[in-house]
């Protein structure tokens, strides 16, 4: 394990990484505008998996497939951009559905698709793998044991922070958006925010260079 210094270094780091606005937080506070409180958790349960998944493959190495293969990079963050692009049109084709009648969040969707959802727009976001190879390194002390144990153990600390943060944010947005979400015609124009914000993160990912060789 590495040293308790190390580890308060690491974590004031995570912390700053956390607190600053990205799309993770954006898809978060979104989700639990448009659909509650349960939907914003869920997300954010599949991004901290998705996280993990991250930091195992910097652990074992393949995140590196990335620098020496930029096609690959390619390959991820155009896929994960399609995929993003299909929730965007699943959630606008569930916005048509609302009426006058159903107005609470849309409880409908299940935690585990929500979850799936979060985990793969984290998962098919190259960027955060680069992130993870970039930084994790900086912390890693060969002689406190098992690499991929010390990586797995920094993933953890940043969900751990991710979980108080991105839980403050699902707590006021879904508030928000309960005491918003009185008419269809106002939760539509949520869901229609949502399905922007999966079309800004896919613009972003296909419009965003390849890593440095």
């Amino acid at each position: 394990m590495p040293e308790l210094q190390t580890l308060l270094l690491f974590s004031v780091a995570a912390l700053t990484l956390t607190l600053t606005p990205g799309p993770d937080m954006l898809l978060i506070a979104s989700r639990s505008a448009a659909q509650g409180r349960t939907a914003g958790c869920a997300t954010w349960a599949g991004i901290a998996v998705g996280t993990y998944a991250h930091a195992l493959a910097a652990a074992l190495g393949l995140s590196q497939l990335f620098l020496v293969f930029p096609v690959a990079y390619d390959i991820v963050r155009f896929v994960g951009a399609a995929y993003l692009v299909y929730l965007a049109w699943t959630t606008i084709t569930a916005s048509r559905t609302i009426d006058s009648v159903s107005i609470a969040p849309t409880a409908s969707l299940s935690f585990k698709l929500m979850f799936t959802q979060g985990f793969f727009t984290n998962l098919f976001n190259p960027k955060v793998a680069l992130f993870v190879l970039a930084l994790f390194p900086q912390f890693v002390e060969l002689e406190a044991g098992s690499v991929a144990l010390q990586i797995m153990v920094f993933a953890t600390i940043i969900n751990v922070i991710g979980f108080f943060v991105n839980g403050a944010v699902v707590l006021l947005a879904s508030g928000a958006g309960s005491m918003l979400a009185r008419s269809a015609k106002v939760q539509k124009r949520l869901h229609t925010a949502l399905a922007f914000v999966f079309l800004g993160i896919a613009l972003k990912l296909v419009l965003e260079s390849r890593p440095a060789t």
